[in-house]
């Protein structure tokens, strides 16, 4: 069937038009042609566009009222107190230390140095090692953090990109890839890349399969269907290269992707299918054989996002869970995404990008031919690479062997298990979904989620706040495992809902009153400036006078 064009539906309507004006001369149907084509070119461009009427009308409404005055003056007035917030935190933070702007005159001695170091990494408002936080530290072993500090220095000044200085290094980088492939089920054709991190890994499968589809489809205005659970780094990739993420609505009661809906979503420009396994909200699993199965359908790739999920998503039905078929396993999921340095428990800075075929991973890499400087290639975003993150993470791998990630992954899921059972119990609250692996995402039918957070936080615990619905999720990691540690979270949340229960219909006050007031603001581009603001107080320093 020959694909449909614009013109098909014009062409009736320059007819009719020509018709009702009565034009018979040439150059007045010419004229008349002309001239209802050019509008209907422009209609044409008006409507169809990747967004909707309703989003682009929505923005273009929030622009124009933003520039009244009165509007503009209280926008301008909630944006420099929230800058002046952020700032008053970082100041809190790091009040006690002196704030370096220049250069020493002469350099510092090594115990100087250390003992700097040692003060800046005593700042923080929570105790990670004793398993207060949800995700951000996976694991923590002195005798492993004494094996990668060595690693590391001595592959410190190692860098990939010049493979003949340091080829160990990238025979390293290589094993690592490989490993990786067997444990997600890929065969012999299976390849990838070490990459710095979950974000790198998932923007380097984008721009492989936009530049796929480019060569041999000849897409050049590509989108990607995902489900609206899925990582931000998708977005991300969407801004860096240009392709529209087309973002499907869960199932309310599962959270997983609608598959209905994700498969109306798919049209000509698709170039790629995704799915998480599982995503970071709620820590369900899409369907992603009845996502590969679409890819296989519509000839169109199909990435898996196990960034969060990891070593203990590979390996939790070896460690005696029921689990779906996700990964290399399943027909037509072309790339799987995962970070070595969350259950891989490798230093911070390094994930995988995975491929089914290696003509997925030749657009991954960058190739410039006609450089003065020589010919030059480099497989990630990076050209220049940390061989000791590299060296590091081999390191990690070669230390905990297959039997180590098992017992690890039997521990996480282990425990993650018992605190859902322990939190279904609590009268007030609810699991969002069917947990698959180490995320339990809380609610309220009851009462504001956010008042459950922030009592836990005044007892030292640090969980993730979600929106659209609101919630907070606990991402269990190796560090929760300690005895002791999940029968107090699972406590602390039973007495804290019981204290709420008392009035549930006490609104939320204090930092986490902004989650929930953040959510129900339209115009989003507001947060999206007070979310730069916050980016920019990271990089406070004090003003040179």
């Amino acid at each position: 069937m020959r694909p449909f064009s614009g013109s098909d539906c014009l062409k009736p309507v320059t007819e009719g038009i020509n018709r009702a004006f009565g034009a018979k001369e040439p150059w007045q149907v010419a004229t008349i042609t002309a001239t209802t084509v050019l509008g209907g070119v422009w209609l044409w461009t008006v409507i169809c566009q990747d967004e909707s009427l309703y989003i682009r009308g929505k923005r273009q409404f929030f622009k124009f009222a933003k520039k009244i005055p009165a509007v503009r003056r209280q926008v301008e007035a909630e944006l420099t107190k929230a800058k002046n917030d952020f700032e008053a935190e970082i100041k809190k933070s790091n009040g006690h230390l002196a704030y370096n702007e220049t250069l020493p005159e002469k350099g510092l001695s090594k115990e100087e140095i250390l003992r700097l170091v040692d003060e800046h990494l005593k700042t923080g408002h929570y105790n990670w090692r004793d398993g207060r936080v949800s995700g951000a530290v996976y694991g923590y072993k002195p005798e492993l953090v004494e094996l990668v500090t060595e690693v590391y220095g001595k592959a410190s000044y190692t860098n990939p990109l010049h493979a003949d200085l340091f080829p160990g290094v990238c025979k390293m980088e290589a094993e690592v890839v490989r490993m990786a492939c067997n444990l997600f089920h890929g065969n012999s054709a299976s390849c990838g890349t070490m990459t710095t991190g979950g974000t790198e890994s998932i923007v380097m499968a984008m721009k492989a399969y936009r530049d796929y589809a480019r060569e041999h489809k000849g897409i050049t205005r590509p989108n990607i269907v995902v489900p609206k659970t899925v990582h931000a780094a998708f977005d991300k990739g969407g801004q860096y290269f240009n392709i529209h993420v087309r973002s499907v609505d869960v199932d309310p009661e599962t959270y997983e992707v609608d598959i209905k809906k994700f498969k109306r979503a798919i049209n000509r420009n698709t170039i790629l299918l995704v799915g998480s396994a599982p995503n970071f909200p709620y820590g369900t699993i899409d369907d992603i054989e009845a996502i590969a199965a679409l890819g296989v359908k519509y000839d169109i790739p199909v990435h898996v996002d196990a960034c969060l999920g990891s070593f203990v998503v590979a390996l939790v039905r070896n460690a005696g869970y029921k689990l779906r078929p996700f990964d290399f396993a399943v027909k037509g999921v072309t790339s799987i995404s995962a970070d070595t340095h969350k259950y891989g428990f490798a230093p911070k800075g390094s994930s995988v990008v995975l491929y089914s075929d290696k003509k997925y991973k030749d657009h991954q890499f960058t190739v410039t031919t006609d450089w003065p400087g020589g010919v030059y290639g480099s497989p990630t975003v990076n050209g220049s690479r940390a061989g000791g993150i590299i060296a590091a993470c081999w390191a990690t791998m070669m230390s905990f062997g297959y039997d180590g990630y098992l017992e690890a992954t039997k521990r996480i899921v282990d425990t993650a298990r018992y605190i859902e059972r322990g939190v279904r119990d609590i009268d007030g609250i609810f699991v969002f979904g069917k947990p698959a692996t180490s995320v339990i995402a809380l609610g309220s039918n009851v009462f504001d989620i956010f008042r459950l957070s922030d009592s836990l936080c005044k007892l030292g615990w640090n969980l993730n706040a979600l929106q659209f619905p609101s919630g907070i999720h606990i991402c269990v990691t190796d560090m929760h495992t300690q005895p002791g540690v999940a029968d107090k979270f699972i406590a602390d949340v039973r007495s804290c809902t019981a204290e709420i229960m008392k009035d549930p219909g006490q609104p939320v006050v204090g930092k986490m009153a902004l989650y929930g007031m953040a959510q129900s603001i339209p115009d989003r581009s507001v947060i999206g400036e007070v979310t730069r603001l916050f980016l920019h107080s990271m990089y406070y320093t004090p003003s040179q006078k």
